[in-house]
């Protein structure tokens, strides 16, 4: 065998040389460029996975956030509603207040005015009684002093 590597030009001291050289990159690149990059691809898988984690908790925390909006916003409307009801009821019962308050105040007026009128009446009654008296006398006194 050793013949064969001779006739070929192939020395074996060379070979192992080689072979030994080829184990010393082998390592050399495995330590300081194999270990380097998968660590570096590690830390972004990582990275990678922390991301979606913190959005898929951000996602989670929005929808909580819109569900607790929309209750908030539902309460909101039914305490609007609840007030707006009291407002009407309240807002019915003063007009009716102040309807009756009026109601009343024109009654009292239309009976002062028909007693004032009535009064009125009975004034101009009696002053004409009087002026009628009066001019039955002068009337009177002026056929005497003609007869």
């Amino acid at each position: 065998m050793e013949g064969i590597l001779t006739t070929f030009g192939i020395d074996s001291r060379l070979i192992i040389i080689q072979i030994f050289n080829f184990v010393l990159l082998a390592a050399a690149l495995w330590y300081f460029l194999y270990t380097p990059v998968l660590q570096l691809l590690n830390e972004r898988q990582e990275k990678i996975k922390k991301g979606v984690a913190d959005a898929e908790s951000a996602e989670h925390k929005l929808a909580e956030a819109d569900a607790e909006k929309q209750q908030i916003i539902s309460f909101a409307h039914k305490e609007a509603d609840e007030i707006n009801t009291r407002a009407r009821a309240h807002a019915d019962e003063k007009s009716t207040e102040i309807i009756t308050n009026a109601e009343q105040k024109a009654t009292a007026i239309v009976v002062d005015a028909g007693h004032k009128g009535e009064e009125a009446k009975a004034r101009a009654h009696k002053e004409s009684e009087a002026e009628i008296a009066k001019l039955a006398v002068l009337a009177a006194e002026q056929v005497l002093l003609k007869k």
